[in-house]
């Protein structure tokens, strides 16, 4: 999401620093200053100088990492705007359709180690961090599941290549489940206008804008890629938690998008996103993915049901 915002933020014609450990995408944005520093080590001191009108922070996982940039920025940055997760909502007594006030979860502070019962009540810790230092100047983004072109995380481009493939899905859940992913680029130009609007509050980052299921995402996936596929449903035992895009607890999946397409986020079809990340993943040459399953494991798994 980093790269998607800093291309939308020069679209607008924003003057953008960079700031990371200047280990990965060394050749982006060579026309942009790039200041070096290390969240894991502390290492801000390339933030001691300088003013900015707004800080986007994309990489804020426990309360150290968000404390000590802001004692770094302090007062020298107007907004604050914190990239957090819906990993903070409560995962019980939620129904279809809840918005940024729905309960969040018991705050963490006391660990560092992100896994499952860890994330999302660190995120807490951060956003709550960030509002009591920057009040109204802080504004809070939870987007849902990002995709888009070079995303890493395999979760919607392993449905995208495995439609292209056409032919029976091996799909270890309910087809009907719904399914909430936003694309990268309409996150980023959420990011951009909340920035230029000044506004503050938390704001819900998920799409596509119709509502849509998980067979339904794969059957679009086929479609643009020019293929037919057949859904075929395998017992969700046989796969590790948080397989692409499978979630049981489908309120979760059902979160509203009003206050943040109010403030300006758009709509990219769903079939633009997959056609997008299609040709991308054949660009890159389709490398092995670490999520789903590998061609060998669901044609056992499809070998099982007759197919």
């Amino acid at each position: 999401m980093g790269r998607a915002i800093v291309e939308d933020a020069l679209r607008a014609d924003a003057e953008v620093t960079l700031f990371g450990r200047g280990k990965t995408g060394t050749d982006l944005f060579p026309q942009l200053t790039r200041l070096i520093g290390d969240r894991d080590t502390g290492d801000y001191a390339a933030l001691h100088d300088g003013t900015w009108d707004a800080v986007v922070d994309v990489s804020g996982y426990v309360p150290r990492h968000v404390a000590q940039s802001m004692d770094a920025l302090r007062d020298r940055v107007g907004r604050y705007l914190f990239i957090s997760s819906h990993a903070v909502y409560q995962r019980t007594s939620v129904g279809p359709g809840s918005d940024e006030d729905a309960p969040r979860r018991p705050v963490v502070r006391d660990t560092e180690e992100l896994d499952d019962d860890t994330y999302g009540p660190l995120k807490v810790a951060c956003e709550d961090d960030v509002v009591a230092r920057y009040g109204s100047r802080a504004t809070i983004v939870r987007p849902g599941k990002v995709a888009g072109p070079h995303d890493p995380s395999d979760m919607f481009t392993y449905w995208v290549r495995r439609a292209s493939r056409g032919g029976p899905v091996a799909l270890p859940a309910d087809p009907k489940q719904p399914v909430q992913i936003i694309d990268s680029r309409d996150l980023a130009r959420l990011v951009v206008r909340l920035l230029i609007d000044e506004r503050s509050g938390a704001f819900n980052a998920v799409g596509p804008a119709e509502p849509t299921t998980l067979g339904a995402l794969i059957e679009t996936c086929a479609r643009v890629a020019g293929t037919e596929v057949e859904i075929v449903p395998v017992s969700p035992d046989v796969v590790p938690p948080l397989f692409p895009l499978v979630r049981t607890n489908w309120p979760t999946q059902q979160r509203s998008s009003a206050r943040a397409r109010a403030a300006g986020m758009p709509a990219t079809p769903l079939e633009v996103t997959a056609a997008d990340v299609l040709a991308w993943d054949r660009e890159r040459g389709e490398p092995p993915l670490r999520n789903g399953f590998s061609p060998m494991e669901e044609r056992a798994l499809l070998a099982q049901q007759g197919r």
